[in-house]
């Protein structure tokens, strides 16, 4: 039983030391990142990502996720939805577009994997998103709502 006790122990903490020392190096997790950033609208494989850091697939996945918190493909696709709320927000392009720019397969895969991160559709996100702006230039483009004399700088 002592020895079953002491094996558990060592085991422990033999666990623990890897959680803290096998993440990736720092230049493999830039190159990963910024190859994932640089090839968002495409699809990229794991083992293209392990590949080029010269690690085995399994691995590379592993490292990543101590380094990073998330697996490779939670981390893609993560930045897949971020990119993808900067171009509804910033740019007219349809939605249709913006998954194919984000790298989606289609727009249906798009808005599903996006309503599940942000719990609303793509579609309802940019209506939220493009109601808030007018109000608040609204408000700005309205000097001639302040008294006489007085003059409102922007």
């Amino acid at each position: 039983m002592a020895h079953f006790q002491q094996n558990a122990v060592s085991a422990s903490a033999t666990q623990t030391q890897k959680k803290t020392t096998g993440g990736l190096s720092p230049w493999r997790e830039t190159l990963a990142k910024q190859l994932i950033l640089d090839h968002l609208d495409e699809t990229l494989e794991v083992t293209e990502l392990a590949r080029a850091c010269a690690l085995s697939r399994s691995h590379f996945s592993r490292a990543f996720k101590c380094s990073t918190g998330l697996s490779p493909q939670d981390w893609i696709r993560r930045q897949r939805i971020a990119r993808a709320k900067q171009l509804i927000q910033n740019t007219d392009l349809t939605l249709t577009q913006i998954s194919l720019e984000c790298g989606f397969c289609d727009q249906a895969h798009f808005s599903h994997i996006f309503t599940r991160s942000e719990g609303v559709s793509p579609f309802a996100w940019r209506c939220r998103t493009v109601r808030s702006l007018p109000s608040l230039n609204s408000k700005r483009s309205q000097p001639s709502a302040a008294p006489t004399g007085v003059h409102l700088t922007l």
